[in-house]
């Protein structure tokens, strides 16, 4: 039985590999981006200090954000690019701070986004392979399919940013589903005025009761909200379509059956949906070829909490539920960071810790 050492030493040669390129961003990044990208509630996460000039630094929480920023300041897009690390990541759990043993590959600006998709999901079950963990239980999600599907479902596109916005946050989709499944919650309202007359609309509301325009809401702000909800209510959605999102979101099961569940169910609405499923078939089988004693599962409602994932997403869990792996096309993020055009990305992170308690238990 091989040491923690031979372990770990495995995993690094794994990183090391000629056909790619190891990276160690800075412990100390800029805050800024990561709230911008991640969001409040990874942000509660960082651990932070601010600078003499008021900005604002975190112990590195993560490695794909700074790897993915170093390709675009390097001036790299166009170029295909495999980077690879094994470090250390530092956060907060339960106000306390901690420190965790990471790995990963990030594949950017490849010509074959599934090939480079196929080459994480095998980096991913090499480096389980070297910790003896040969059964994970593997959930796959598609963050892309379900576009496509509300796409082809012709659910209006007001409500499709918001449906999307909520995928991932099982609760509060949920609670989405039922608001628009509960007759009456939704209603067919007049088209929304213009922006400009709202806005002077609710500056003159706010002036004339004494309330400032600054420190608080701008009429920009409430305006926009108004807008929103007015879109929303304008825009129903059929009781039929809510019933096929609903089904949709609930297929949960071993992957080919549950895609020819999703296929059988958009015959029967008349949606050509083969297309859009048929790269999810293919990483589906890759990944059941890779691991013949896994477990793969096809979850439509499952979506990492990070918006700018885009195509196929996964977690490869070890026997007490632990993610061991997890990751998938990222395309978005890029384009977030200022991109000038589009760059396809996938990746996947390791739990090292996580790893060697699988290998000893």
């Amino acid at each position: 039985m091989k040491t923690a050492s031979e372990r770990y030493a495995a995993l690094a040669r794994l990183v090391e590999s000629r056909t790619v390129t190891r990276v160690t961003p800075p412990l100390l990044l800029p805050a800024g981006p990561f709230f911008d990208l991640a969001g409040e509630e990874f942000g509660r996460n960082l651990l932070l200090t601010t600078a003499n000039n008021g900005i604002e630094y975190c112990l590195r929480p993560d490695f794909t954000l700074p790897i993915a920023k170093t390709y675009l300041e390097d001036g790299l897009i166009g170029v295909p690019a495999a980077y690879t690390y094994l470090g250390t990541i530092f956060r907060q759990q339960n106000g306390q701070p901690v420190e965790y043993e990471q790995a990963g590959l990030e594949l950017l600006g490849q010509a074959d986004a599934s090939q480079a998709l196929d080459q994480v999901l095998t980096f991913a079950r090499w480096a389980l392979a070297i910790y003896d963990v040969t059964a994970p239980s593997i959930r796959l999600g598609g963050v892309g399919l379900f576009e496509a599907f509300l796409d082809a479902a012709e659910v209006p596109p007001a409500w499709q940013a918001r449906i999307r916005h909520r995928f991932g946050h099982p609760e509060a989709l949920q609670r989405l589903m039922e608001r628009l499944a509960t007759p009456g919650n939704v209603i067919t309202g007049h088209a929304p005025d213009g922006r400009e007359t709202v806005v002077e609309i609710v500056t003159d509301a706010m002036l004339s009761s004494g309330l400032s325009l600054i420190g608080s809401r701008t009429p920009e702000e409430i305006a926009d909200r108004y807008l929103e909800k007015q879109a929303l209510d304008a825009a129903r959605i059929p009781e039929r379509t809510v019933k096929l999102l609903q089904d949709y979101l609930s297929v949960a099961d071993s992957a080919q059956p549950a895609l020819d569940r999703i296929d059988a169910m958009c015959h029967a609405h008349g949606l050509d949906f083969e297309a859009p499923l048929f790269q999810v078939r293919n990483h589906a089988a890759a990944l059941a070829a890779l691991s013949p004693k896994a477990d793969v599962i096809f979850d439509a409602s499952f979506s990492p909490r990070l918006d700018y994932y885009t195509g196929i997403v996964f977690e490869m869990t070890g026997e007490e539920g632990d993610i061991l792996a997890s990751g998938g096309e990222y395309d978005r993020l890029l384009t977030r960071l200022g991109a000038s055009q589009h760059v396809t990305a996938s990746g996947c992170a390791l739990w090292v810790d996580r790893l060697e308690r699988e290998a000893t238990r």
